[in-house]
């Protein structure tokens, strides 16, 4: 049997970054939470956290964190009592950027939202950090359900200037290859997977790397390099590379056992995929 009130600790000083910070939230002495975690410590074994300055969870931690939070959003359906309980979910960039927030509404709850690539954020809910996911990968993680919600629609875009002078003649593979293109992330590959449809090629592309939707958008109108922009975040002013655009399908994964108390989140969500993504 885990120790919840150690586990609470554990939580509050992941969330606030210190354990005077925990104390105070929790109204104990700093000096009860180190007992509480130096417990927990010799139990599992393993040092939980990295004692900073801001102290920071393992991996293990984190994980002991999302159990409790999932058996307080377990009791608070169960007894239909109300306050504040955490909802860790893995959420790609551009569906936060675009469509997904107003889904948010629907569950009264505190998000802790991890922002990660659609071909990645699965992995989060695997190693069982999260409590559910929007990925581009159907395949649904041992012990939990995968919704599929339609496709968001991506278009290679360009500011005039810039694909005048770098794809005179269209998107060929040498023009990719001297071109810089806008990059999310090191996980991004939809420049790449675009490049490669219209080219026949696989290519190693090269650019910026700008880790924010918004931002994106605006490295690809101010002419820094050309990207792949999802059709709801267009502005007027870019003009495409080419007709052909890049449909990402996404699919919620939610873990079975906390699926009634999800359902209204979810239920939220289709109907704003099944309004703003494509079938």
């Amino acid at each position: 049997m885990l120790d919840y009130p150690a586990l609470a600790a554990l939580a509050q000083i992941i969330r606030r970054g210190s354990f005077e910070a925990a104390a105070a939230s929790l109204g104990v002495t700093p000096s009860a939470i180190s007992q509480r975690i130096k417990a927990l410590e010799e139990r599992m074994g393993e040092v939980l956290v990295h004692r900073g300055p801001p102290a920071r969870g393992t991996d293990r931690a984190l994980r002991l964190v999302q159990h409790l939070d999932q058996v307080l959003m377990l009791e608070r359906a169960l007894t239909g009592e109300t306050g504040p309980v955490h909802l860790r979910l893995a959420v790609n960039a551009d569906s936060l950027a675009t469509w997904f927030p107003p889904a948010m509404t629907a569950l009264d709850t505190l998000y802790d939202l991890v922002v990660d690539d659609q071909d990645h954020a699965r992995d989060w809910l695997r190693q069982g950090q999260v409590a559910a996911a929007l990925s581009s990968d159907p395949q649904p993680v041992p012990g939990c359900d995968a919704i599929a919600l339609g496709k968001m629609r991506y278009r290679a875009m360009a500011a005039p200037a810039f694909a005048a002078r770098h794809f005179p003649d269209g998107p060929t593979a040498e023009a990719f290859a001297a071109a810089p293109a806008v990059i999310f992330n090191h996980k991004d590959a939809a420049q790449a997977r675009w490049a490669q449809s219209v080219t026949g090629q696989r290519l190693h592309l090269t650019g910026h790397m700008v880790p924010s939707s918004e931002a994106f958008a605006r490295a690809v109108e101010l002419g820094l390099g050309w990207g792949m922009i999802p059709q709801a975040m267009i502005r007027p002013g870019l003009v495409p590379l080419a007709a052909l655009p890049l449909d990402i399908p996404l699919y919620w994964h939610v873990q079975r056992a906390l699926k009634p108390a999800l359902s209204p989140l979810t239920a939220a969500i289709r109907k704003r995929a099944a309004a703003e993504l494509r079938p």
